[in-house]
């Protein structure tokens, strides 16, 4: 059972709340969420890359000069990887870089995620922000209050907050997204993870994307 301090937007400490982590995931494998943290990556990737062949750039194929009688090597169309302006030898093509693990395994990780960062102490729990309009100062005075200034931090909602999220997307290093869309990669990136009573509650309860309601995470990632 784990014992979290909860605060309020000034930074006091307004309670304690109690959970059971093993309710979350039994175990956390690092096997999986390394698997599933490079699936993510890997679906990021643009994979636009690409190099000319030596028949794809401008020159002629005639060859430079005979084959004997100059005392220099032998060779061939000037298009050759040897030569400056020429073809590469071993090219890189655009490709798609992107593949899925199972359903299951993705929200068993996002799962993993949030036990271990609540394990390690690395959560920070707020009972609410107070922000009703879209104001980066304050929230950048609640995460002051909460000791996370210069600190990378996931916010976790237990829904969508727009007065959340437009005041603090402009803060360096901060990231708000509402619960159901958390994935193994947005929970381990940040140094820090504060969520609301309300978020954590929908964990604690299993009523979120990664105990096995319908998500979209693997699209949110790629894009």
């Amino acid at each position: 059972m784990a014992t979290i301090p909860v605060l309020d937007a000034s930074g006091k400490e307004v309670g304690t709340y109690e959970i059971d982590t093993t309710q979350i995931a039994d175990r956390v494998s690092k096997q999986l969420l390394h698997d599933v943290v490079v699936m993510y990556q890997a679906n990021k990737r643009q994979g636009s890359h690409n190099t000319r062949t030596r028949g794809q750039v401008s020159g002629t194929n005639k060859k430079m000069y005979r084959q004997k009688g100059t005392g220099n090597a032998r060779a061939g169309s000037k298009r050759t990887n040897v030569r400056r302006g020429g073809g590469v030898a071993r090219t890189v093509k655009p490709r798609d870089y992107s593949y899925r693990h199972p359903k299951k395994a993705i929200k068993l990780a996002t799962r993993m995620a949030i036990r271990s960062r609540i394990d390690d102490g690395e959560v920070v729990l707020i009972d609410g922000f107070g922000i009703d309009t879209p104001k980066t100062s304050q929230m950048a005075a609640v995460l002051r209050s909460l000791g996370l200034e210069g600190v990378t931090t996931l916010i976790a909602t237990s829904g969508d907050d727009s007065a959340v999220y437009k005041s603090g997307r402009n803060i360096e290093g901060v990231c708000v997204e509402p619960v159901r869309q958390l994935n193994a990669l947005s929970l381990l990136t940040p140094k820090k993870v504060l969520f609301t009573t309300a978020a954590l509650d929908k964990v604690k309860d299993g009523t979120f994307a990664g105990s096995g309601s319908s998500d979209n995470q693997t699209e949110e990632a790629a894009g």
